[in-house]
């Protein structure tokens, strides 16, 4: 493992691949679909030896800087397809390995469709909160996550968030892709008659060398598509959940830190663990390049001081330093912070280039600042240099 003797911030976020396995087949996934094919020569599920290396390593991590507080994400392939008895030996494992001086927060990503009265059982009993994976009502849905057996996956999915809704404490939100063929003020009134504390949406992920799909690429149509959602969050009276993207764009605009590693400046708190145990940088990078997240690290002979110190994770110590020239002069840096990692790739210039949404992030950013100011919000002043869009966003 190449060390770099730059310090770098703590982990305080640890992704469990505790399945690597998925039932149903979405498209656009990173771990399955994409040019990093690992989860072919990783263990199904993560062992309980593994968990328990991992919990070690992350409360050595955590006594070591006075963490109060850790984040454990179980995460896949698709978790829930580790089974509950063998889930429940996992989280046992972590909650026994970490000193009890630090507060474990457990988390978990699913696609819903698994979700049972059981499951939740255990979820009670570990605190874990829980978030769903849905683009949208069906049609929308299943134009990219159907089963393998090419079925819609959209009424198991809709089935488990119910089921986590009598729970309301555990459920932690919904997660969606955008896809431009779907209609943004339908997709997200759809997600909010859930009513989810948090709905995410994730860009498709896409680097220089294979960029998104675009119906015109002379128009920022993400930005668009982003911005519609916003006027949708905002014309809604009883909306009482939050859009994890847009308040973080505007606690930027406002001079406050984000809570998500795809915008601003802020480092990257967390780290993957594969189910056999090695460490990686965040898995989203396995859209770019076979072996981009590779750290040559593991539970069992690494520390995560030692991995934090790793030469290939130094876009993380080293801030404006590691952006292309363009984002470095752009007035919406401290918002932006150059977008989000694997989507500045390219073969000739790794990742020292402008995202490749850069000009829908700078649509949206425009056009929620242009929101707040028609409101009377007072934007932090080396953010809100900017003028209004000039796209027409009803195009």
């Amino acid at each position: 493992m190449k060390a770099h003797s730059e310090d770098a911030a703590p982990f305080t976020a640890f992704i469990l691949k505790v399945a690597n396995r998925c039932n149903i087949d979405c498209d656009y996934c990173y771990v399955f679909n994409s040019a990093d094919q690992a989860w072919r020569h990783l263990p199904a599920r993560m062992s309980t030896a593994v968990a328990r290396s991992a919990a070690h390593r992350i409360g050595e991590h955590a006594a070591a800087h006075s963490l109060s507080a850790v984040h454990v994400i179980l995460h896949g392939g698709e978790p829930l397809l580790a089974g509950p008895r063998h889930t429940a030996a996992l989280l046992a494992a972590v909650r026994e390995g970490i000193p009890t001086a630090t507060t474990v927060h457990f988390e978990l990503q699913t696609n819903g469709t698994l979700i049972t009265e059981e499951w939740l059982d255990l979820f009670e009993e570990y605190g874990v909160v829980v978030g769903v994976s849905l683009d949208g009502p069906q049609a929308a849905n299943d134009r990219h996550r159907l089963t393998r057996s090419q079925r819609s996956s959209a009424s198991s999915a809709v089935r488990g968030i119910e089921l986590l809704r009598s729970r309301p404490h555990l459920f932690a939100g919904l997660l969606a892709v955008v896809d431009l063929a779907n209609e943004p003020g339908e997709v997200h009134d759809h997600l909010a008659s859930f009513e989810p504390p948090v709905i995410d949406f994730n860009l498709p992920h896409a680097t220089h060398d294979e960029p998104p799909h675009r119906n015109d690429p002379g128009l920022p149509e993400y930005g668009i598509w982003m911005s519609r959602v916003y006027d949708a969050w905002l014309a809604g009276d009883g909306n009482r959940h939050s859009v994890r993207m847009l308040e973080d764009i505007v606690a930027l605009s406002s001079g406050v830190r984000s809570s998500v590693e795809t915008l601003g400046l802020a480092p990257s708190a967390s780290v993957v663990i594969e189910s056999d145990g090695t460490i990686e940088d965040v898995d989203t990078l396995r859209s770019v390049e076979e072996g981009a997240s590779r750290l040559d690290a593991d539970v069992h002979r690494h520390s995560f001081d030692a991995v934090r110190r790793h030469s290939k994770l130094a876009h993380r110590r080293t801030g404006t330093a590691t952006l292309a020239e363009k984002c470095r002069a752009c007035p919406l840096l401290e918002v932006c912070g150059g977008g989000y990692l694997p989507h500045r790739f390219s073969t000739a210039r790794g990742y020292r280039n402008p995202s490749v949404y850069c000009a829908d992030l700078e649509y949206l950013i425009r056009h929620v600042q242009g929101s707040l100011r028609h409101h009377g919000w007072h934007l932090s002043p080396d953010r809100a240099t900017v003028p209004e869009p000039s796209v027409d966003a009803g195009e």
